[in-house]
């Protein structure tokens, strides 16, 4: 379901870029929509989550389903006053905002009001969205993994329809992505309404004050905004510094961000969705060897996946630009911007999968405050990257501080797991890295040799760019996996069951 959900993404970039290319109006609407966005991150697929799938684990595990109703009711309550509140400050207060997420733009006024207009619009989205993960969590608990991974298929499907049929009536144009976010979100919302209704789940206005589930979630919620969501508030920080550099540079690291996202989101996010619930069973029957095991496998599937992704992304920077997005108001420069910027981020690509997978054995014992200090040494340590490597490298260097900083993360995210006794690792790491290793040789050289120049992909037609790399990821994805093959690899040695 995540899969179909990004594949929609692709689609939606490829219009967006082809219509609107890489300038004014795209920069204004990537800052505007970045910052509702990263409210998502912040109180619903981060610390929301974080917090309340633990406390819902642990009601569902242990207490009556009418008070796990109850719970569910509060928790609802206290989240939507709260959220009305936020999208009421957040409408008043946009110019504001924006002179602090964007300084850049306020040297030009048309731009700046752009922004303004567009993030007003975008602003109320981070109502509807909450929500939805807070569905999500529900859903997920109760093991209706594939309703919440198909729900932001629906925004995509709002963005394609908007950009293709809207645009023609919206002055200027841009406007038709900013209602894209606003209808996107209220599609997300009513798809998950009749799951919950079938499990009875369905949330009614309930306020009381002294709901000790509801206490510990929002105790829990406090740090958990800042520790899980470092990664949105670099970005946030990135895109300030963006709006100082040359125009279309905000642009260029959301096109590479979004190539960045799709592995990052097809396999991060769906392991942590899968992760948080099955560990918080395991901690609340206190069986810390399935626990143990249940991270391994977790990171060995990690592996397996994301190191190849990471160099087929380093690899085939420019056939991937070109073919999805080198059309229209997209030029040759656009191009060879974007692919810096991705493949800065290619380099972080693996700690920002693991950081998703190992928060989680963190957050399962409803442990919050171990990632949230090494949440603030992350974002110190980014940004001091971004002021290293903003003048030499320009958008590329905050890219990199990106993806570094998140394999610092990941580091010390390991580092403590290890420290602390909750992980340890199953036998035949050593021999597991060396196998994998091999093949990525195998499958980089083939890669490098299929691709060819790049003059070829940016002057072939649409239609032989995207046969030849779907040529290419077949040949790349077949030589590496044939190769794990022949060193021994089995795919049931990495079905959850082997591993339970």
């Amino acid at each position: 379901m995540t899969f179909i959900s990004r594949i929609l993404g692709f689609l939606r970039d490829v219009i967006i870029a082809r219509a609107f290319g890489a300038g004014m109006a795209t920069d204004a609407f990537f800052v505007a929509f970045k910052i509702p966005n990263l409210l998502r991150r912040l109180f619903a697929e981060g610390a929301f989550s974080q917090a309340f799938v633990p406390i819902l684990a642990e009601y569902k595990n242990n207490r009556t389903f009418g008070e796990t109703q109850q719970l569910i009711s509060h928790v609802a309550t206290l989240l939507a006053f709260a959220l009305c509140a936020v999208t009421l400050i957040g409408v008043v207060s946009a110019p504001w905002i924006i002179y602090a997420s964007a300084p850049g733009f306020s040297s030009n006024p048309e731009k700046f009001e752009l922004t303004v207009e567009l993030l007003r619009i975008t602003f109320p989205y981070i109502f509807f969205i909450s929500l939805v993960s807070f569905a999500g969590g529900i859903l997920n608990t109760y093991g209706k993994f594939y309703v919440p991974a198909l729900t932001p298929a629906l925004l995509n499907v709002s963005f394609i329809a908007c950009a293709l049929w809207l645009t023609p009536y919206m002055d200027p144009p841009v406007l038709a992505l900013a209602w894209a976010v606003f209808i996107g979100g209220v599609l997300q919302l009513a798809f998950q309404v009749p799951y919950l209704l079938r499990l009875k789940l369905l949330p009614r206005i309930r306020l009381k004050s002294a709901d000790q589930g509801a206490w510990r979630i929002i105790r829990l919620m406090g740090p958990a905004v800042f520790g899980v969501s470092v990664g949105q508030i670099s970005l946030l920080i990135n895109t300030i510094f963006a709006s100082l550099l040359i125009t279309g540079s905000v642009s260029w690291l959301y096109y590479a961000d979004r190539l960045m996202e799709f592995p990052a989101g097809l396999l991060g996010v769906a392991l942590g969705t899968v992760l948080l619930p099955s560990l918080a069973k395991y901690y609340n029957c206190n069986s810390s060897n399935d626990y143990s095991r249940l991270l391994d496998w977790g990171l060995r599937l990690t592996m397996l996946l994301t190191l190849p992704a990471a160099l087929a992304l380093a690899l085939l920077s420019i056939p991937l630009i070109t073919t999805l997005f080198h059309y229209g108001a997209f030029t040759d420069h656009d191009v060879f911007m974007t692919r810096d910027a991705l493949v800065a981020y290619s380099i972080g690509l693996v700690g920002l999968i693991l950081v998703k997978v190992l928060a989680p054995g963190f957050y399962a014992r409803q442990n919050i405050k171990t990632p949230v200090k090494i949440a603030v040494i992350t974002l110190i340590a980014t940004q001091l990257m971004n002021l290293a490597f903003i003048i030499p490298l320009k958008h590329a260097g905050l890219a990199l501080a990106i993806g570094l900083g998140a394999c610092l993360n990941a580091g010390l995210l390991y580092y403590k797991l290890r420290s602390e006794n909750i992980y340890q690792p199953q036998p035949g790491w050593g021999l597991f890295i060396i196998k994998i290793s091999i093949a990525l040789l195998v499958m980089g050289g083939v890669v490098w040799l299929a691709a060819g120049a790049d003059t070829y992909w940016l002057g072939g037609s649409a239609f032989d760019r995207a046969y030849r790399l779907v040529g290419i990821v077949i040949l790349g994805a077949g030589s590496y996996f044939v190769m794990l093959w022949l060193l021994g690899f089995r795919l049931k040695d990495f079905s959850r069951q082997h591993y339970e």
